[in-house]
């Protein structure tokens, strides 16, 4: 409520703007303001463990048609207050990554930010949709600092593998264009591939981590032989030295 309360208060200040670009402006601002946590946050990342989680980040902002179509669907009237208050997804960020690990590791990461404020979590992937749907869908408010106030804004964060995007993006696309109505035959074949897609994801897991495996168990050789060399190389000076004093 208190959410809803700033951004009307927001519209009132702008008195000589429309309130839809008024509205537009604010969620805008706040793609940018996550967007930009969330690449510092892929760079440290890459800093630190010299790997990105993050292979891919986009934004965008619902169209109108898209927002007068939910609210009907949700059987509310069109009007700004409603878009503000039953739309959560108005600005939607969708990260892409390569692994399912990748996917809470950045979903706690985004949650240790102390001023991000995490409204609800909505976890397809232990829980998957009925049509095969999988994706990690976090709502936050993020405060954006205007001339004279402060409006927290909301943003829907999608979390979701290379091969859970494929799927996704296929099944919209698909569904489009039958108007949600699609044939049985197709949905059927949607959800399994569904399944391909999540053990896909699973053996590209188990692979990265067997891959893991082998290159800290190459420097736990290499360190090995390292110190080995060192042994053996000190103790041979030692012989040569010892040599060296018993001859003089």
């Amino acid at each position: 409520m208190k959410g809803k309360q700033q951004v009307e208060a927001a519209l009132r200040s702008y008195e000589d703007v429309d309130s839809w670009k008024t509205v537009i402006f604010l969620y805008n601002a706040a793609l940018k303001e996550v967007g930009t946590k969330l690449e510092i946050l892929n760079d440290e990342f890459q800093h630190v463990h010299q790997y990105n989680p993050i292979e891919h980040i986009k934004t965008r902002i619902k169209t109108p048609e898209s927002i007068v179509k939910k609210l009907k669907r949700y059987g509310y009237e069109t009007s700004i207050e409603n878009m503000v208050r039953y739309i959560n997804d108005i600005a939607g960020v969708r990260l892409i990554c390569s692994f399912t690990s990748d996917i809470y590791r950045l979903a706690e990461m985004i949650g240790n930010q102390s001023d991000l404020k995490v409204l609800s979590i909505k976890d397809y992937i232990k829980n998957p949709k009925e049509s095969g749907y999988k994706s990690y869908h976090m709502l936050v408010s993020v405060p954006i600092f205007l001339s004279d106030s402060v409006v927290d804004t909301k943003v829907e964060i999608q979390i979701r593998t290379i091969a859970m995007d494929f799927w996704a993006s296929l099944e919209h696309k698909i569904y489009y264009k039958f108007e949600g109505n699609a044939p049985d035959y197709i949905s059927r074949d949607l959800r399994e591939c569904a399944k391909m897609v999540s053990e896909l994801d699973d053996k590209m897991l188990s692979l990265n981590e067997a891959i893991q495996e082998c290159i800290l168990h190459q420097e736990n050789q290499d360190n090995m032989n390292e110190v080995l060399e060192h042994v053996i190389g000190t103790r041979k000076e030692q012989s040569k030295l010892q040599a060296d004093g018993t001859n003089g």
